[in-house]
């Protein structure tokens, strides 16, 4: 994205109804044509069709995997004429029955779960949405479809009626069943077709495949977004996510995968979950790729301490206990909950588990997680966020990423770089399944440069940091860890965790003993003589100001123009800001931010002036830059502000300078925070410490006072 484009992608005055193919779509279409389809159809065709996303997608792979506008809009119609006619809405269910005896025939979409009958030696499937059970089924039949016998399939069933004297006998007749999800696919093509895209095209790629518009993301946030896919690559992958509502963190796991199983977290029993020795059967974790706990947080939540036992003997060795017999699977463990706390609450008052249920707030439990996404960084998903881009059938990309659990990634880093000595082997598994599991999604044929390599690599030991530093909270005999790796030069690189930057005053473990006994240590104050004159306070000196570079990371919060410009811009008369990039309109309110807290700042009796040199937009949206230029300094005047604007086409760095010696270097200029919700209730709409900022440097320059 260039710097004259908004965050959201699009030039102002875009049809954002208007769906427009760019290159990237393009390319798409070009290299996997068949696999992929424009992901604001789900919408289009779902209506009031209650079923998951890709089996909407399954159907549009069908018949609508183009770029054709023509045959999108057949395929739309036909999608659309096969979900009026056989998907089985629930309230009308009687219907579809009356059509299935009048006909004899009838095919339905439909969710079916089979049990079997022991005592009748016999396979029964029951119809979710059609209401109808104890429909036999065919052995070979559930043996295809394993997945039938634990929590259920999305199917196309040919049901028949055949009514009987017999009232035993069930009338309704299971003619045949599919599965919605694919057959087969080759792999080495999409390997292949991989090499036609850069590392950014391949995010984007995979980010419109989930179903979001990249343009809405920063870099980290895409990064944090395919984190949530890793269970789907890695076998036995422990994921945990805790933040805010409304963020999207139960989405892929119930909508993106046949392969993934969603359930509530008050639903977990052993039997459900690993095995029911009343009759042996094998439960989800036998079945499933992956399971999700949703709503898992809450103190107060009654948990069975049995179960916990057993996760955490299954979370550490893949393998769980059948009576004498121990049986091993794969499916990786997904937990997703709210948090009702702050990050900086939390890190004061208790930790980052805080909203755990009680049970399960043990270090033993905690430190089987792989990776901690940090729920409170990703935004809560709005209307502009979905994509009407290009991106994988979900069935298709589903298929691919359950295939590469059969490869290992795990050591690709280990010719560039060496993991600290200190990390132990639990915490090295961690980072290393991270790794692994980024390796595959973002490179999956296993090549990427050094750089790239190092970028995945700080993510996977981050998220496992994270963990781990709140588990010293609750286990005081664990042992710090000095989180960080060596490149080939020797040299050492630690690794922070980003609400470890914005709060270091609450982020490290608090030692109650210490500060105990640093109060009991302190000397009273010395009696002073009756009508004494009071000890005048020792002036304040004020301290320098900060000289050198900073560096802030996506998605961190705190940072104003208050603090990171002001302390550097008070005093000066004439302040000239460099910026070629001052065109759209969320940049004018950037600067008029900053032209509001100089002009706060300043005397009102006294006035400054402000010089901004800037590129002229040339494009046909020039006349809009030059009225948003123009109100600017006519509002400034009002508040003792004389603002001018210089062309220059030569420049590109940004930077502020000041007439009394200051030259603040801007790697992005004044262009550092997200776009919000556009909400005018959003805090972050009144002040930008609650705003969330891209990656950016500044550098603090004094050269001294401007005698000229």
């Amino acid at each position: 994205m260039t710097d004259t484009e908004s965050h959201s992608g699009r030039k102002p005055g875009a049809d954002s109804d208007t769906p427009q193919q760019g290159e990237l779509d393009y390319k798409i279409n070009l290299l996997f044509g068949g696999s992929v389809v424009r992901k604001d159809l789900v919408k289009a065709v779902k209506g009031n069709a209650i079923v998951p996303s890709y089996v909407l997608e399954y159907l549009l792979g069908q018949y609508a995997a183009s770029d054709d506008e023509a045959t999108i809009q057949a395929g739309i119609d036909a999608v659309r004429k096969i979900l009026s006619t056989h998907y089985v809405h629930r309230n009308e269910s009687e219907l579809v029955k009356s059509t299935i005896k009048e006909k004899g025939r009838h095919r339905i979409i439909d969710k079916v779960t089979v049990t079997l009958n022991d005592k009748e030696d016999v396979y029964q499937a029951s119809f979710a949405n059609l209401g109808i059970t104890n429909v036999i089924v065919d052995p070979a039949t559930v043996k295809a479809n394993p997945k039938l016998l634990v929590g259920g399939v999305w199917c196309i069933c040919d049901i028949e009626y055949f009514h009987s004297d017999d009232s035993h006998v069930v009338p309704w007749i299971l003619g045949s069943l599919k599965a919605i999800q694919m057959s087969s696919f080759d792999y080495e093509e999409y390997l292949a077709s991989r090499e036609g895209f850069n590392t950014e095209e391949w995010i984007d790629l995979l980010i419109q495949s989930i179903g979001f518009n990249p343009e809405m993301f920063g870099r980290r946030a895409k990064l944090l977004q395919l984190v949530r896919l890793i269970p789907f690559v890695e076998r036995n992958y422990n994921l945990v996510e805790l933040g805010p509502k409304g963020t999207g963190k139960s989405h892929i796991y119930s909508e993106f995968s046949p392969h993934g199983m969603l359930i509530s977290g008050g639903e977990i029993t052993v039997p459900k979950l690993f095995v029911n020795n009343a009759n042996g059967r094998i439960g989800l974790v036998g079945y499933w790729d992956v399971v999700a706990f949703d709503e898992f947080a809450g103190k107060k939540k009654r948990t069975d301490k049995a179960l916990v036992d057993i996760m955490k003997n299954y979370m550490a060795n893949k393998s769980f206990s059948r009576g004498v017999e121990t049986l091993g699977a794969e499916a990786s463990m997904v937990f997703v909950g709210n948090t009702s706390h702050t990050v900086p609450y939390m890190l004061k008052h208790s930790d980052l588990f805080d909203e755990l249920p009680e049970a399960y707030h043990d270090s033993a439990y905690l430190d089987r997680l792989h990776f901690y996404i940090p729920g409170w960084e990703i935004d809560t998903i709005r209307s502009e966020m979905f994509s009407s881009g290009y991106g994988f059938v979900v069935d298709y990309i589903a298929e691919v990423l359950r295939y590469m659990r059969n490869t290992d990634y795990s050591d690709r880093y280990q010719q560039h770089f060496t993991l600290g000595t200190d990390i132990s082997t639990r915490d090295r598994d961690g980072i290393h399944k991270t790794f692994s599991g980024l390796m595959k999604l973002i490179y999956p044929g296993g090549k990427a440069t050094p750089s790239e390599i190092e970028e995945l690599l700080r993510l996977a030991i981050e998220g496992r940091k994270r963990v781990k530093d709140q588990i010293l909270r609750i286990d005081t005999t664990m042992s710090a860890v000095n989180f960080g790796y060596s490149d080939m030069t020797g040299a050492w690189h630690g690794v922070t965790t980003l609400e470890e930057d914005e709060h270091p005053d609450y982020y490290q473990p608090r030692l109650a003993e210490t500060e105990d006994t640093e109060e009991l240590s302190v000397e009273p104050e010395p009696a002073r003589k009756k009508d004494a004159a009071p000890v005048p306070p020792i002036a304040e000196v004020a301290a320098p100001l900060f000289e050198g570079h900073r560096e802030f990371q996506e998605n961190q919060r705190g940072v104003s123009y208050e603090t990171l410009l002001m302390p550097y811009l008070r005093g000066a008369a004439n302040i000239t800001i460099i910026d070629p990039y001052i065109r759209l309109p969320h940049q004018g309110r950037n600067l008029v931010d900053l032209l509001a807290l100089l002009a706060a700042a300043k005397d009102p009796a006294e006035e400054i002036a402000v010089t901004l040199v800037t590129k002229e937009d040339r494009s046909e949206y020039a006349q809009q830059h030059l009225l948003m230029l123009k109100d600017i300094q006519d509002s400034a005047a009002t508040a003792g502000i004389h603002f001018d604007v210089t062309w220059d086409e030569t420049i590109h760095d940004r930077s502020i300078r000041t007439d009394h010696g200051w030259k603040l270097l801007l790697g992005r200029g004044l262009d550092i925070f997200q776009k919000g919700s556009g909400s005018q209730f959003d805090l972050g709409s009144r002040r930008q410490e609650f705003r969330q900022v891209f990656a950016f440097g500044i550098t603090y320059i004094n050269e001294g006072e401007d005698n000229s």
